[in-house]
């Protein structure tokens, strides 16, 4: 079995200090906790950027900040989204990529997302697909349900997409498929052929879901973005508390943990 990829998915776009106090939001915080995530056993941190009074944005100027910050502390890879915050421009969203990080979300789909909408037309998924080539970023296909997977299996054939993909099954967001192990298989059960996978679980779903994942071969993403608990009731100190749980988890059961390194060698990087 391959080693287990841990992804910190630090701060996202909705989550609030009122919710969270750890919350990291400007790029020093942003890469320090990506610091101790990396110390835990991530491999990968997934980045969403805040502008001081903690709204989001995807202004590439501040991206290039926290990547820089991120690289003097340690080499995890930076992934950084696409998906930005719902009402966002797909221009605005798409800005990131052109500073060539080693990896971006690609959304395959338009979902319900609690009250809101996450919209991705199809010919602004094309664009996105074509800047992440054209700019040698390494996609991770989101999926929230399973007609997402089918869009992919579309695109493959139509050649918008090269192998091997990595996927991250996004599961618990209301609106999109359910936080539960049937959902995790029907979605594995239906992916291309040598492709690698990540669940994030959405709240209560995240430790279930990643034990789950551990055991079936695939990734792993925790993080205050999906979940600010540590268990019910009980606010989580920090992301690196999240990230240290799968990884002991992962060892107890004899999977070892890759270094940012051995992901990119994994993920083709």
């Amino acid at each position: 079995m391959q080693k287990l990829i841990i992804t910190a998915a630090l701060t996202g776009a909705e989550v609030t200090r009122e919710q969270q106090p750890a919350l990291p939001i400007t790029p020093e915080e942003i890469a320090d906790a990506a610091h101790a995530c990396a110390q835990a056993g991530a491999a990968i941190v997934h980045v969403h950027a805040r502008l001081p009074d903690a709204t989001p944005t995807q202004d590439k100027e501040v991206y290039r900040q926290i990547i820089a910050e991120v690289n003097k502390r340690c080499n995890v890879i930076v992934q950084v989204s696409t998906g930005g915050a719902v009402g966002m421009t797909a221009q605005e969203r798409l800005a990131p990529v052109t500073l060539k990080p080693e990896m971006a979300t690609l959304s395959m789909g338009t979902v319900n997302f609690g009250g809101d909408v996450f919209m991705n037309h199809p010919t602004e998924m094309e664009v996105f697909a074509a800047a992440m080539r054209d700019h040698g970023v390494k996609p991770e296909l989101e999926i929230f349900d399973s007609g997402m997977l089918t869009t992919v299996h579309r695109w493959l054939k139509k050649g918008l997409l090269s192998g091997p993909q990595h996927f991250d099954f996004v599961l618990g967001i209301p609106g999109g498929m359910a936080g539960t192990p049937e959902a995790l298989m029907y979605l594995r059960s239906q992916l291309p052929a040598g492709a690698t996978w990540t669940v994030a679980g959405i709240g209560p779903a995240q430790l279930p879901l990643g034990t789950l994942a551990i055991l079936l071969g695939g990734h792993v993403r925790v993080g205050f973005e999906d979940n600010v608990y540590y268990r019910k009731g009980e606010l989580a100190s920090s992301n690196a508390q999240l990230v240290a749980r799968m990884a002991r988890i992962s060892r107890e059961l004899d999977r070892d943990v890759a270094t940012p390194d051995e992901a990119r060698a994994l993920l083709g990087l």
